[in-house]
């Protein structure tokens, strides 16, 4: 298990869901490692990676084999705008320019994805609204946190199943490892990443909607604060908010970057899952003491107590259904709206937490 949060980029089993060159794809702005595992998974599910482009060429060496493969490095971020082939462009450059790049590739006639979080201001999210109406293109978004973790993902489909009845409350634990000599500039400028609560919290107001069946809720109270570093007056060490969903669950999140030096992993993530019929923990990147102790949920309901390991269970079925989406202009992976949700509370969440400093 990798302790380095920033270039985690996990990789699963994955369905082609397309012929080589059936669908066309670029990568840009590496400035977070997040983007590996974009592309890493795009090319799995079939995705033809064509170009890539990143203003500093050593953050290029991970995907080297695609390069010698065939994978073109653009000297512009223009020469993937212009090529007519390219129907996608992943990216994940710092978060605040993020906004600004899905709108140069949408404006060329490409659909979008971006790391998480996609904005970090409600402007730019009404502008993104404007902007998918009128291009008609994508702006979707990599909550890696459960696209890119198995446990996360069939814990969806089990309440889908009805596995622990209807849901009503959810709590989401994200500790992470600051490494904070690794880290670039841009990570301790709060305008850079947003806040906590826009940043990390993102991944877990796109859970509680998954998990409740839910599209908007009311921030009843948030939190953020520097506790241990202010030599880095811009970072944030803590974040947490309360919210009440609009079907009536109730969620809290915790995010921090308190992850202890002893850890095994860069993040101890778990989620606690209440339904009316059962309840479920998820352990998503380890189980503590345990060897190889991630990916696995635990499961009490009506009819069983059991642990459910989901390693190899079911891989990381988004990608496959969201290039589908983008050549049959679908939202079986994810839809449009929850994407823009989640992030629109994030901000929230931020904007009330910042109101209480």
């Amino acid at each position: 298990m990798s302790k380095d949060g920033m270039n985690y980029a996990p990789e699963a089993a994955a369905e082609k869901v397309v012929e080589p060159g059936e669908f066309v794809f670029a990568a840009s702005h590496f400035d977070h490692g997040h983007i590996y595992g974009q592309i890493n998974n795009l090319v799995k599910a079939g995705g033809t990676l064509k170009w890539v482009f990143a203003e500093d060429a050593n953050k290029l060496g991970p995907v080297e084999d695609l390069i010698k493969a065939g994978t073109r490095v653009a000297e512009r971020f223009e020469d993937i705008l212009e090529d007519p082939e390219v129907q996608m462009v992943t990216s994940a450059a710092i978060p605040n320019k993020r906004a600004g790049i899905g709108f140069q590739v949408m404006d060329a006639g490409k659909d979008y994805f971006t790391d998480k979080s996609p904005f970090t201001t409600l402007e730019q999210l009404a502008q993104a609204r404007e902007k998918i109406k009128e291009t008609g293109k994508k702006y979707m978004v990599s909550y890696s946190e459960r696209l890119m973790n198995e446990s996360a993902w069939y814990a969806g489909e089990l309440i889908k199943e009805g596995a622990i009845g209807r849901v009503l409350q959810i709590l989401n634990l994200a500790p992470h490892n600051l490494a904070a000599s690794s880290r670039p500039d841009w990570f301790f400028d709060k305008n850079a990443y947003g806040g906590i609560l826009t940043d990390i919290g993102s991944h877990q107001f796109e859970q509680f909607l998954e998990y409740s069946g839910a599209t908007d809720a009311t921030v009843l109270s948030a939190r953020v604060e520097n506790f241990a570093s202010p030599e880095k007056p811009g970072l944030e060490d803590f974040g947490e908010a309360n919210l009440q969903l609009n079907t009536g669950a109730s969620a809290y999140c915790r995010m921090d970057w308190f992850n202890p030096a002893k850890s095994r992993t860069w993040g101890d993530g778990r989620t606690f899952i209440l339904g009316e019929n059962g309840y479920m923990e998820l352990r998503k990147y380890i189980n503590v003491c345990e060897e190889n102790g991630g990916n696995k949920i635990f499961l009490v309901n009506n009819d069983t107590e059991e642990m459910i390991d989901c390693a190899g269970r079911v891989g990381f079925p988004f990608f496959g259904r969201f290039i589908l989406d983008c050549l049959n202009r679908t939202e079986k992976a994810m839809t449009q709206e929850h994407a823009l949700k989640a992030a629109e509370i994030s901000m929230l969440a931020q904007q009330a937490a910042d109101a209480r400093r």
